[in-house]
């Protein structure tokens, strides 16, 4: 069952995390962007690994000292077709992310409408523009992905599965892993939400995070270099522009 400290650190996950991003981190981005975008961009994606990694400890710390067995925590492999599924949908989506990135770079005109896309989202100024940034960018997406999942389709479903049920307590990891991207606006939470969802299917079909963690790293990964490709536009383009 939940011990007080775990429904604390629930409540930092699914409550205070998502205020501090939404009300405190993105007017500070917003303002250092003004002043120095890249140094911005580059101070929000270190930022953001550090802030996410003692997160993580804090969940493996907690997990271990109330002596919980990891597979509670999917942290352990599934014998049989529900590894190979798990690896096949990753690989899956791994290739059209590879088919996308490359359908981007190979086109102008849909760089120019990604561009503008992202300006609408008003998302452009946090997106990789160089290749040291995209670098930072890899790297946080690496991070977000074994985290993320760590805590929302992990922690928070083990905690409060004996309360909720494993479906509810899912469908609150959901809940909170939109809202944690609320600075995005409503189609950011949504577009998070239904990722989410995914996940959260994944890991509900495999009794296992490790898919779940390679999705969100694939997806993220190659939404980033994706934005790279369209923001670090070369200057014919930029004068089309």
């Amino acid at each position: 069952m939940p011990t007080a400290l775990d429904l604390a650190f629930v409540t930092v996950l699914a409550v205070a995390w998502p205020l501090y991003e939404t009300f405190i981190d993105w007017p500070e981005f917003q303002w250092r962007s003004r002043r120095n975008p890249s140094a911005a961009r580059l101070f929000e994606y270190r930022r953001s690994m550090a802030q996410q990694w003692v997160l993580a400890a804090v969940a493996l710390a907690i997990w271990a000292h109330a002596g919980r067995p990891w597979t509670a925590l999917g942290l352990v492999s599934p014998p049989g077709w529900r590894l190979w599924m798990g690896f096949g949908v990753v690989a899956a989506f791994a290739a059209l992310q590879a088919w996308q990135v490359t359908a981007i770079a190979r086109s102008p005109a849909t760089r120019a409408h990604l561009r503008k896309r992202m300006a609408e989202m008003k998302l452009a100024s946090l997106l990789p523009h160089d290749r040291r940034e995209l670098g930072w960018m890899m790297a946080l997406s690496l991070t977000a992905g074994f985290v993320e999942e760590l805590l929302f389709r992990g922690y928070i479903v083990a905690v409060l599965a004996p309360w909720l049920g494993w479906w509810g307590a899912a469908a609150l990891g959901m809940a909170a892993f939109g809202v944690l991207h609320a600075y995005q606006g409503r189609a950011g939470i949504v577009r998070t939400a239904i990722l989410g969802a995914v996940m959260t299917l994944l890991v509900a079909a495999t009794g296992w995070l490790l898919p779940a963690i390679l999705l969100h790293a694939v997806i993220d990964v190659g939404s980033g270099t994706a934005a790279f490709l369209a923001l670090s536009q070369p200057p014919a383009e930029a004068s089309t522009a």
